[in-house]
């Protein structure tokens, strides 16, 4: 037993060495721990940021005037004046994301206490910003129309329902908050497959595999020591990654405890360690590898859950990725993160990676 444990430490050890030569391999780790986490997660926000917007304004009146000049920025450009003739033609050539049509006789029909609709025209071929930048619009002239009211003394009968929403976890609705932690959760599925079985592969390319096999160790021995190695390297990146660029750069808020996360994520990445060393089994170059990764990590990224709500899925597609262990992770890194949730929320999660 002890020398079992003794060979696979030393064989880890080993592992270590090598990647500490391979420039390449290191260089993707830190990368991919810092720039592949930043710069997705500030750049491409799925909030609504400087949407191109166009009026065309068939009332002329006061109230017409303000709806165009209540558009905020940073969330949309300067509105674009545009006559009625033009909305078709500015919409097929892709130059504003949302037309708003201002009817005639706008203001006369508010006042008169009738509710005239207002036409949003919108481009939702720029579908991170159509659907949430339909709602805000809705807001912003929903509000913008009972001010106007108010100052001349009208007030609307209250709608018998009154909807107050209230946003946990994240209450200005920063996107960078929670791409950033998905984005590592990404990072950390790639690299544990591709690192666990670039090390087989490097065995079998350099010919000392053979070495290995014929050597007084057994195969769970070798395997072993290639995924807790691999598995150290990743959690301990991971580990730097969540709290110097999630929590510093991105400024995200580490509710949970950084000890339950760590444990979460080596069981994880013991999970998916054993993935790319099963990969490296079926390859014969490093080429083949990543092509056979690809199929793989591929679907256990975006289907997990990280960037589309997993109740939105099909049920047969939620059924088949029950059986992958990026699923339970993300719910369990979520609850850890996000709610600071305990072992006592997530250890049934943890429980079925393990398991897997």
């Amino acid at each position: 037993m002890w020398r079992s444990l003794s060979n696979i430490f030393h064989l880890g050890r080993k592992e270590l060495a090598s990647l500490r030569h391979d420039l390449v391999m290191v260089l993707l780790i830190v990368y991919g721990f810092t720039g592949m986490v930043y710069i997705p997660a500030v750049g491409s926000g799925i909030e609504v940021r400087n949407a191109s917007v166009a009026v065309v304004d068939e009332d002329g009146s006061t109230l017409s005037h303000r709806l165009a000049d209540a558009l905020p920025q940073p969330w949309f450009q300067p509105p674009v004046s545009l006559a009625p003739a033009q909305i078709d033609a500015a919409m097929d050539a892709g130059r504003f994301t949302f037309v708003v049509d201002i009817p005639p006789r706008f203001q006369a029909d508010v006042l008169a206490g009738r509710r005239p609709a207002l036409q949003i025209n919108v481009d939702a071929t720029h579908m991170s910003q159509a659907g949430v930048g339909s709602g805000y619009l809705h807001e912003i002239f929903g509000a913008e129309i009972e001010r106007w009211l108010k100052t001349h003394d009208i007030v609307r009968p209250e709608d018998p329902v009154e909807a107050v929403i209230r946003v946990r976890y994240n209450p200005n609705l920063y996107s960078h908050w929670f791409l950033g932690v998905m984005m590592m959760i990404n990072v950390i599925t790639l690299l544990a497959v591709v690192l666990s079985g670039a090390a087989l592969i490097r065995e079998r390319e350099h010919g000392t595999l053979e070495h290995l096999l014929v050597m007084p160790l057994t195969p769970a021995e070798i395997m072993l020591a290639k995924v807790w190695s691999n598995a150290v390297i990743v959690v301990v990146a991971a580990t730097l990654s969540l709290v110097f660029v999630i929590g510093g750069l991105l400024e995200t808020p580490l509710r949970g405890s950084l000890t339950l996360f760590i444990l979460a994520t080596f069981v994880y990445v013991f999970a998916v360690t054993a993935i790319g060393i099963f990969l490296a089994t079926i390859a014969r170059s490093m080429p083949q590898l990543g092509l056979l990764s690809v199929p793989v990590v591929f679907p256990m990224v975006i289907l997990s859950g990280n960037t589309t709500p997993f109740d939105s899925m099909p049920p047969a597609i939620q059924t088949i990725m029950q059986a992958s262990p990026s699923t339970h992770f993300v719910n369990v890194a979520q609850a850890i993160i996000y709610r600071g949730a305990g072992l006592e929320f997530v250890w049934q999660e943890l429980a079925v990676v393990a398991g897997i």
